[in-house]
């Protein structure tokens, strides 16, 4: 992973370190909050709500995908990559209001599980 070079002046390098450390509990953490997100997917929202989690769930996923690549878990690193593909807002997979919504609890779901396991392991 690419760490930008530290600040040279005291105030930049406690507000880079203070931003590294939201950083980091944000990415402990990101399982539950796009599981959420996915969860208010089911709720009549904005359109743009819609076009929103469909980003931060392709690159989420697509992360997600990268590092069980490099764990050696393949069954893993599949499942993701093929979920950043279909939540990819560029060229949208129609699937229909119930069916987005049947994906959304069971990608919710897994995220959930997987989250779970992780904190039981630590």
């Amino acid at each position: 992973m690419i760490q930008p070079c530290p600040p040279q002046n005291y105030m930049s390098i406690s507000l880079f370190f203070q931003f590294n450390f939201v950083l980091l509990l944000l990415m402990k953490q990101i399982n539950i909050i796009l599981a959420g997100f996915l969860l208010l997917c089911l709720a009549p929202m904005p359109y743009g709500y819609y076009q929103f989690v469909r980003f931060v769930a392709m690159v989420v996923f697509a992360v997600m995908a990268f590092r069980y690549h490099e764990e050696k878990k393949n069954e893993l690193a599949i499942t993701f990559g093929a979920l950043s593909l279909l939540f990819q807002p560029f060229f949208k997979v129609a699937l229909g209001r119930t069916m987005w919504n049947v994906v959304d609890v069971a990608v919710a779901v897994l995220l959930i599980v997987l989250w779970w396991k992780k904190r039981k392991k630590l």
